[in-house]
């Protein structure tokens, strides 16, 4: 889709118009004009629609020839309007609008800072369809989302700026979506291979011997039952003028049946989704490098499958992940720890100014949050400030979380450094802590556990039932702020 910029609002035309309207139809840029132009008898046909102007409400009016645009969309933003909602309202417009051509709009004059950037991110977002197993497919026939009015060469260029991140979103939306059969650990290794090809950052994929011989025992371990042989892949992204030095870890479990300690059915049928955190690790350092920023960033994803093939690890098994400490398994379900422990060695190892990683790691997460909040540990308050700032600014929600010091005894082993699980409550805590082990001493370091929003439970606003992209847009801001 193209995002582009257009003159005055009374020079133009085209097949549809979108305007913004405050809560009690108090009319925004743009739809003042366009009323006036439309007459006393659009008050009553918007009582009849029962339209108020509150956040979720798009309604499409035909203009009659009144207007040259054949469609006037009224885009409700309700009456406490921030850079969020507006990112709502414009996801909305984009599914009402998705059998629109062209789309002119003045939603990028509403009085907020980051207005057009989130009206192009919502209404691209608000259009994503995965439907490639549909035997018929109805995607979005939208070609152009076009500013117009004031400011809207300014608007058409922070639009450039959204398209690069929606794509990354859309990108890590079709991984997580992707059947398990259709995405082994060698296919996510091809396609990260692409991206790099494409964006311009170097990939260093490595098979089993190469993960055996760099002695990443957490992804060996947890790859033994699986048919489908385990990869680690590595993006290196070093711009010339770079001015800082960011890590990302992503969990890439692409299925977990729970090992040897298995899920019940119900619980497998959305283990697709267990590498989300690596999904976003891919989408993330694409939109990085499209958008050239000037900062360093490593890339790791540890992919492999969770089964219980006739080698899988036992209950009771010790495994030693990369930095040398030992684990005790006793549940082979909470595996995404094990494969993260060699992820945050490696990332350790090059000495970045943050590590962030970020993974589908505990239910526990979600019983506490929700499905539409992550979680947030870290070992550094500056850190966790500068994480939950660019997640304010990106729009994707957050909850600082304790990792109390005194819990670490709950992952104390009889034969081992630690196990990999603990007591029933705090799990979450437990799980943060475990992955604290494996973050060298005096590194920064933030742990997102995106166990609730990775899969968005309805279809609203910009967000799409299923894979959401989760913390795409949170990293790519925070990138962004890094890099001055």
């Amino acid at each position: 889709m193209n995002v582009t910029a257009s003159g005055p609002l009374d020079t133009e035309s085209g097949e549809a118009l979108a305007v913004p309207v405050f809560q009690d139809r108090t009319w925004g840029p743009g739809a003042d004009w366009a009323a006036g132009r439309l007459g006393g008898w659009l008050d009553t046909y918007l009582d009849e629609q029962d339209f108020v102007g509150k956040l979720g409400e798009v309604l499409a009016v035909p203009t009659g020839g009144r207007l040259p645009f054949t469609t006037l969309f009224l885009v409700g933003l309700g009456d406490d309007v921030d850079t969020e909602s507006l990112r709502q309202a414009a996801g909305w417009l984009g599914r009402k609008a998705a059998k629109t051509t062209d789309v002119a709009t003045t939603l990028h004059q509403v009085d907020l800072d980051g207005a057009a950037q989130a009206v192009a991110e919502g209404f691209l977002l608000g259009q994503y369809r995965f439907d490639t197993y549909k035997s018929e497919k109805k995607p979005a026939v939208t070609e152009t989302l076009r500013f117009v009015g004031d400011d809207a060469d300014e608007a058409a260029s922070a639009g450039g700026t959204a398209a690069a991140v929606a794509d990354a979103v859309a990108l890590a939306r079709d991984l997580i979506n992707e059947p398990a059969n259709a995405k082994a650990p060698a296919v996510l290794a091809e396609r990260a291979g692409r991206i790099g090809a494409d964006v311009g950052v170097a990939v260093r994929v490595l098979g089993p011997d190469e993960i055996e011989s760099e002695r990443l025992g957490g992804l060996l371990g947890v790859s033994q039952g699986a048919h489908n042989p385990p990869r680690l892949v590595e993006f290196r992204y070093e711009p010339a003028d770079a001015t800082a030095f960011l890590a990302l870890v992503g969990k890439g479990i692409v299925f977990d049946s729970g090992g040897l300690s298995l899920k019940p059915p119900a619980g497998m049928e959305t283990m697709k989704t267990d590498m989300s955190g690596a999904a976003a690790v891919f989408g993330a350092v694409q939109a990085i490098a499209a958008l050239g920023l000037p900062i360093k960033v490593l890339g790791i994803t540890p992919l492999t499958e969770n089964m219980p093939g006739g080698g899988a690890m036992r209950p009771g098994d010790v495994i030693k992940p990369r930095n040398g400490k030992t684990v005790e398994v006793l549940n082979t379900d909470a595996e995404g720890r094990l494969v993260l422990a060699d992820g945050l060695s490696l990332a350790s190892e090059a000495e970045p100014d943050l590590i962030v990683d970020l993974a589908t790691l505990t239910g526990a997460c979600k019983v506490a949050l929700g499905e539409k909040i992550g979680g947030l540990w870290a070992n550094d308050d500056d850190a966790a400030a500068k994480v939950l700032a660019a997640a304010a600014r990106a729009g994707e929600r957050f909850w600082q979380m304790p990792l109390p010091e005194d819990y670490r005894k709950n992952i104390d082993s009889d034969v081992a450094d630690m196990k990999n699980t603990g007591p029933r409550w705090g799990g979450a805590i437990n799980a943060a802590l475990f992955l604290k082990e494996f973050v060298a001493e005096g590194q920064a370091w933030v742990h997102l556990d995106i166990a609730g929003p990775a899969r968005w439970p309805e279809d609203e606003h910009y967000q799409s039932k299923g894979g959401s992209g989760y913390a795409v847009r949170t990293l790519v801001a925070l990138a962004e702020d890094m890099a001055g």
